[in-house]
């Protein structure tokens, strides 16, 4: 192998080598790298394999990404092991493995050696937070050899269904993840958009054919995340739209060199390989042989046929660059799982200059959006910039807006890191988190009644005094035994400008529950303390858009921008006299009494 021809890096790959150098000086804290598919990972795991002075053990799940990154490696013109069952070698003597999770799980005594200094995780998105899946074991065994062993995950999606981001700090200082998630710091990540404007990558055109396509629209995804087959088969089964829809795929096909059908169900797919040319086309499912498998994908990427049909078995450790026609008639539960879909068509290859993406799904993904990381509240939410307040870091939440106007975000605390220089170190994680920490500012929030301090609206314990959180249901049912109590389910809220007794301006307030009662406060605008109050008081809690730099300063300002505001789930009075005075709020309120807005 003396003779090869070295692999020459490109400017970002160099830059992520480097940074995961310098991460790796200063902590043991796993690491993530984030590359668009397409973009060489391969050549950076084979740099960092190539630098590393210890042993480095290379995982992937599948045994297409275990040969890809070992022949990279080998294109330097230096040898190392595979072990894989699936690849039938099983190799663990050289300084560099690379290696199957699942016949390296099977196997760990061939692994129990104190010299592997670093674990490279392809695809590390799949990299589960229970302790018994395969990557947690893997790593589990090598740490109890080496505690200080380096970890680096890289991934196209850093975001896991049902967890969001898989790693806790962004480089361009922000949190993404919760302090749990097993990678501590993303240290690189290269945009696709950059990728595709420098010229690394095709240009996806996507368009949308949503006329001629499914409509997945009621569907919901299930509590792990995924559309149900049953589900799914019931839009596509039989349905009248798919034969044309295969017919226009074909037309589109015919100036294209590679077509990568992405269908539903298996149903789905058989139905639609019997509309495609059968000396053209193949089908591969999860139940394909291993061998067969192998086969049609070799017989597609030589382009002896040009149609290659799948269910949910080739959205990652695929490459075949001459793929320039994507179809996708499924609908994809994240914008990572649609990045992964149509990256398949993104690498350069000759005579390709971009890649079509015919969308028959209407799936509502933006290719180029960056990831929010928790789960789109409705249809209508779109990521929206959000200034912190306090240390001013430019969030992303799912929001909505009214012309260039943010009305409404469903962000919870600012995402931003600020320096922290007297933390301690985390133990036994080997994380630094002495020298930055995240902002405390809470855009939406409970108060503890102990202590005063603002926790997450999910919180069971108070992170300032440590006591247990009143629990709304606890409120609600204490408030409704009191016979001097009102307790209102709000389905509505009315604000009017009007006037005190003396004649003074007043921001009336009134709450209605389903039945006509109603509760009501005022507030009064007229010197800055006054404003300050109703900021605290109202404000901060009834905007649609937490943290915005609204400051209104007369009643008739209030009611005109009223579409700001959000009103309670549930209000509690108190009789004083002959008033009511209304002593509570709940927001955000998740429990077992049913809110107005759930009628019917």
């Amino acid at each position: 192998m003396a003779n090869a021809t070295v692999p020459t890096l490109r400017p970002y790959q160099r830059e992520a080598v480097k940074r995961v150098v310098e991460h790796f000086r200063g902590t043991s804290a796993p690491a993530v790298v984030v590359l668009p598919t397409g973009s060489g990972k391969s050549l950076v795991i084979a740099e960092l394999a190539r630098l590393a002075r210890g042993r480095v053990l290379v995982l992937a799940h599948v045994r297409e990404l275990v040969e890809q990154n070992h022949a990279k490696y080998q294109a330097y013109g230096l040898e190392a092991d595979i072990f894989s069952a699936g690849l039938k070698r099983k190799e663990a003597s050289r300084q560099v493995v690379f290696g199957s999770v699942q016949s390296v799980v099977r196997d760990l005594e061939r692994f129990s050696d104190a010299s592997f200094t670093l674990l490279v995780i392809d695809e590390c998105h799949r990299v589960s937070l229970e302790k018994e899946a395969s990557y947690r074991q893997v790593i589990e065994h090598l740490q109890r050899h080496n505690p200080q062993l380096k970890i680096l995950g890289l991934t196209a999606t850093p975001f896991r269904l049902g967890q969001g981001f898989i790693y806790h700090r962004h480089h361009h200082g922000m949190v993404r993840g919760d302090e749990e998630s097993f990678f501590a710091d993303c240290v690189f990540e290269q945009p696709l958009r950059l990728m595709v404007k420098q010229g690394f990558l095709a240009e996806p055109k996507r368009l949308d054919m949503a006329i001629e396509g499914y409509d997945f629209s009621a569907l919901a995804p299930a509590s792990s995340g995924l559309f149900r087959e049953e589900e799914l088969n019931r839009v596509v089964a039989g349905n009248r739209a798919t034969p044309g829809i295969i017919q226009q795929v074909i037309a589109y096909a015919d100036v294209r060199q590679g077509v990568m059908i992405f269908a539903a169900t298996v149903a789905h797919a058989e139905e639609i390989i019997s509309y495609l040319p059968a000396d053209q086309a193949a089908l591969i499912t999860g139940a394909t042989a291993s061998q067969e498998r192998t086969s049609l994908i070799d017989a597609f990427k030589a382009r002896e046929i040009k149609f290659l049909v799948n269910v949910a078995v080739l959205t990652t450790g695929f490459d075949a660059p001459h793929v320039d026609l994507i179809a996708i008639l499924r609908p994809t539960e994240s914008v990572s799982l649609y990045q992964q879909i149509v990256g398949r068509g993104l690498r350069l290859s000759p005579d390709k200059t971009n890649c079509l993406v015919l969308d028959f799904a209407g799936n509502p993904w933006d290719l180029y959006a960056p990831e929010v990381g928790e789960p789109k509240p409705d249809s209508d939410s779109e990521p929206v910039q959000v200034e912190c307040p306090a240390c001013g870091h430019a969030n992303l939440f799912w929001g909505k807006r009214d012309g260039e106007l943010v009305i409404e975000h469903f962000g919870r605390r600012c995402q931003g890191l600020v320096d922290h220089p007297n933390s301690p170190v985390e133990a036994g994680k080997g994380r630094q988190s002495s020298y930055q920490k995240q902002c405390d500012f809470r855009f939406r929030f409970k108060v503890c009644e102990c202590c005063g301090a603002e926790n997450d609206i999910a919180a069971r314990r108070c992170h300032g005094c440590e006591q247990l959180l009143v629990d709304a249901d606890d409120k609600l049912k204490d408030a409704l035994q009191l016979k001097d109590a009102k307790v209102l389910r709000v389905s509505g809220m009315q604000l009017e400008a009007t006037t005190n007794g003396r004649g003074l301006p007043r921001l009336k307030v009134t709450y209605y529950d389903e039945d006509g009662a109603s509760l009501a406060e005022w507030f009064a605008l007229e010197t800055p303390a006054q404003r300050r109050a109703f900021y605290a008081v109202f404000l901060r809690n009834h905007l649609r858009a937490p943290g915005t730099k609204w400051q209104p300063v007369t009643p008739n300002e209030v009611v005109e921008e009223q579409r700001r505001l959000r009103y309670p789930d549930f209000v509690v009075g108190r009789k004083a006299g002959r008033h009511w005075q209304l002593r509570d709020k709940l927001f955000d309120y998740q429990g077992r009494y049913r809110k107005a807005a759930e009628a019917g």
